[in-house]
């Protein structure tokens, strides 16, 4: 498991998100709002691109590719000097470090793409075995978050005390890479200790607390029913819990909440009052950030008003 000591708070690359950028802006803003005041170094680079998770993930994108472009990213990295890949994506967080790993274990892989790059003329992206390390350099936010609990702690301005809260960590985060992540893997915490230490009432376990998500990338439209039904299952338990709020740390994941929850509701004939946000627009909110113009929340699907004025941010 990853030792918390061991996570960077300096020299830290925002890796861009697409599914972020294109659904949940806010997300990347509060997590720029919560770094500036934890003191944490962090930079976003124009010239980074997107993982391909997406297409990865549903074959459109082959393994070769995908890495490349890792690659290339990782150049852009270490050409800025913020070495330390920190992602607001699940899926971009599991794409990089397999991406690593494989370009630092695989010959074959990582000479194939070196000798695309020499072909273009473009020596400098050349990947050498060792440039990148899978566990050094690759980190969610997440982490960076726990990590500064304390802090976390002492900036929060809002009352959450009687809020019923409960978190969706990401398969991507702590199934694919299951040996990095912080605490024990098959019960994660970094979501609960941070919403804890700012003041809101954790349920810390519920039913189908592990289950995924639903999304499965394709399967969301190739099977768009059972999809739902898995989203639809976890929704029931968060009901059953009395949960108000559910906090995430992937896009994917809040898309799937998020957005189906309406149509999960019209088409089941159910009705919930959960409503979400990501673990990084929480804690700027915790810290006082406008709810609208740091966290973004007029771009939710579920409306949050009526969360937001029982904490007394609006």
């Amino acid at each position: 498991m990853k030792p918390i000591e061991t996570v960077p708070d300096q020299k830290l690359l925002l890796f861009k998100s697409c599914m972020v950028g294109q659904e949940y802006p806010g997300v990347e803003a509060a997590t720029r709002y919560v770094f500036d005041r934890l003191g944490v170094d962090w930079f976003i680079s124009e010239e980074q691109s997107c993982c391909t998770g997406i297409g990865h993930y549903t074959d459109l994108f082959e393994g070769l590719t995908t890495t490349a472009i890792a690659a290339r990213n990782f150049a852009v990295a270490r050409k800025c000097g913020y070495p330390n890949i920190t992602c607001l994506c699940s899926t971009c967080y599991a794409v990089n470090k397999e991406a690593c790993e494989l370009l630092n274990t695989n010959d074959e892989v990582r000479e194939k793409v070196n000798s695309i790059f020499r072909e273009k003329g473009l020596d400098e992206l050349v990947y050498e075995k060792g440039d990148m390390d899978p566990r050094a350099n690759f980190y969610h936010a997440v982490e960076i978050l726990l990590s500064k609990v304390d802090k976390i702690s002492e900036s929060s301005v809002l009352d959450f005390s009687g809020i019923r809260a409960a978190a969706h960590h990401a398969c991507h985060y702590y199934k694919v890479k299951y040996k990095d992540v912080i605490g024990n893997p098959e019960n994660p915490q970094l979501i609960d200790d941070i919403a804890a230490a700012c003041g809101a009432d954790i349920v810390r376990w519920y039913e189908d607390r592990t289950l995924t998500c639903g999304m499965g990338f394709s399967q969301l439209h190739l099977n768009k029913n059972t999809s739902l039904q898995v989203t639809k299952a976890k929704l029931d338990s968060l009901k059953n819990a009395g949960v108000e709020l559910m906090i995430h740390m992937c896009p994917n994941c809040h898309i799937q909440y998020d957005r189906y929850q309406p149509v999960i509701e019209k088409e089941f004939g159910v009705e919930y009052d959960t409503v979400h946000m990501n673990i990084g627009q929480f804690v700027a909110l915790s810290m006082g950030a406008d709810p609208y113009k740091v966290c973004g929340f007029q771009t939710h699907s579920v409306p949050l008003e009526g969360f937001l004025e029982k904490v007394g941010a609006i």
